[in-house]
């Protein structure tokens, strides 16, 4: 056998075994939070002044006065000729607010919200019982999240889509 099949050889069996072993597909570097996120509707957030959440799920709770902060939608900003696309941020009139779990699992979730109107009167108890969702964003090769997403209006808590 020549160079030239030895060089065959070796590239065929190169192309082959290459063929044979996928190649890894990157995940994005993100952790994972187990949080709560409560966006309270725009129409009852100027009525809302502050917010106390209570989480309970796989047998343990855990409660906080949430740090509400403006809500945004992001304002598509277009793309230029070579590919770059931009978008900002623009405030919604939400309020937006997190509860930080130990962990969040799929399994059911029952909610509590309580808080203070912006004239200082209590809220109205609002309860729901939910399941957060599992969603493989980024393919399942990355792994499964699980998001738990509410939020409260003037009728009471639900589950944000």
């Amino acid at each position: 056998m020549g160079k030239s099949g030895v060089l065959l050889t070796l590239i065929t069996t190169t192309v082959l075994t290459s063929a044979c072993y996928p190649y890894d597909v990157p995940c994005p570097m993100i952790a994972q939070a187990s949080v709560v996120s409560v966006t309270v509707a725009r129409e009852y957030a100027p009525q809302v002044k502050t917010l106390h959440l209570k989480a309970c799920q796989d047998g343990a709770c855990k409660e906080a006065d949430l740090e509400l902060y403006p809500g945004t939608v992001s304002i598509d900003q277009g793309c230029t000729s070579d590919g770059v696309c931009s978008a900002t941020a623009s405030p919604d009139g939400t309020l937006m607010g997190n509860l930080m779990l130990d962990s969040l699992t799929e399994s059911p979730m029952a909610l509590t919200a309580s808080g203070t109107a912006a004239d200082g009167s209590a809220l109205p108890v609002r309860t729901l019982d939910f399941r957060p969702r599992g969603d493989f964003p980024y393919g399942e090769h990355c792994g499964r999240f699980v998001s738990a997403s509410v939020e409260l209006n003037a009728e009471g808590l639900r589950p944000r889509v």
